[in-house]
């Protein structure tokens, strides 16, 4: 089962978080703040961001995906996705309770 890893606005995170999770496409969003420093348009940025770990399913991954960037406010927002080999398996069980269709 994968995590995906997103970066947000402040401003924006907590919205994407919970849209996710009311729409089923992830079990759960940890939000975490953090300093980015990256380089956008050929210039260096460093900005307050917050990473977003959301547990999902392999079949709710690309549903994520899609709906992080048409709800980001970014161009090109960060999404990548992690693959976890080894997960507690009652975790792993919820996570797919919760996350599609009820």
């Amino acid at each position: 089962m994968p995590t995906a890893y997103v970066t947000a606005p402040p401003e924006a995170a907590a919205d994407i978080a919970r849209t996710l999770v009311e729409e089923r496409l992830a079990a759960c969003v940890n939000r975490v703040d953090c300093d980015s420093t990256y380089r956008w348009e050929g210039e260096v940025h460093e900005e307050r961001e917050v990473v977003l770990l959301c547990k999902t399913t392999d079949a709710g991954y690309d549903a994520l995906a899609e709906r992080v960037v048409d709800l980001h406010p970014y161009d090109v927002p960060c999404v990548e996705r992690f693959e976890e080999d080894d997960v507690f398996a009652p975790f792993a069980a919820w996570r797919a309770d919760v996350v599609g269709p009820e």
